[in-house]
């Protein structure tokens, strides 16, 4: 019988063997040690700066509030990183404070500043560490209308304009006199009120004559940052609005404050 050329019968199969041609398996275990150890290394450094900063920031802020004498403690940030280079080079780049209520003087004057926003550039320590000096600074002072109230006299809110305030006197029960005012700024970080007018009601000569006296004394920002320049001023819900700025701002600490001040 003639035989298939495709007949099984004298196929051999031999023993299946495994191929041993593939790489050995490789021990991760140095790789994921050199992992963990670049991690250290970044994340040591972080939480070192980090305090740094913090600790930076919790002294400006205690200093601030010493030399400024504002009844809670202001908030600091410093921005850059790392701040650890800067404290070693002695100068931060920038550091943002926001204080609240600082008197007029030492003493509660009679025109506080509600809010105080500071953004300041190129902050160092003088060689005496009795002062802390800044390139240069741009802030924002805000008034509240109860206290320029307050300094002047009449009830005073916001005007038509964003250049006006409104002052409102009360003559008697149901006769009030409404008047409005522009506000402007002159040296000195003083702010005044011209042009006055009566904008309501009827107001005898004599009270005319009184309320334009009053607005006619400028009112002065006190216990600012010696450097800073009232630049301009405007009038919002809440106040008046006043920004300043200036170069070589000065920051001094109160006399019990001075040692280890930041």
């Amino acid at each position: 019988m003639q035989q298939h050329p495709y007949d099984y019968a004298d196929y051999t199969y031999g023993a299946y063997e495994p191929d041993d041609t593939r790489p050995p398996r490789r021990n991760r275990r140095p790789v994921v040690i050199a992992v963990g150890a670049l991690v250290a290394l970044l994340v040591v450094p972080v939480a070192v700066d980090r305090f740094a900063t913090a600790r930076v920031e919790s002294r400006t802020a205690r200093a601030f509030q010493e030399g400024m004498h504002t009844p809670s403690v202001p908030e600091v940030h410093v921005r850059g990183f790392p701040v650890l280079t800067q404290l070693a080079a002695g100068t931060l780049r920038q550091v943002d404070i926001t204080a609240h209520d600082i008197p007029a003087s030492d003493t509660t004057g009679p025109l506080p500043v509600s809010q105080l926003s500071l953004r300041l550039a190129g902050l160092r320590k003088s060689d005496d560490d009795k002062e802390a000096l800044a390139r240069s600074a741009e802030a924002t002072a805000l008034l509240s209308y109860p206290d320029v109230s307050d300094a002047l006299g009449p009830e005073i809110s916001r005007g038509t304009r964003p250049d006006q305030v409104r002052a409102t006197v009360r003559l008697a029960p149901g006769a009030d006199v409404t008047v409005a005012a522009t506000v402007s700024v002159l040296s000195g970080n003083r702010i005044a009120f011209k042009n006055f007018q009566v904008t309501g009601g009827l107001l005898p000569e004599v009270g005319r004559v009184a309320l334009r006296t009053v607005f006619e004394r400028p009112i002065r920002l006190r216990n600012i940052p010696d450097g800073l320049r009232l630049r301009s001023v405007t009038t919002t819900e809440s106040g008046l609005s006043a920004r300043l700025s200036g170069e070589s701002v000065t920051f001094r600490s109160d006399d019990s404050a001075r040692t280890g001040s930041a």
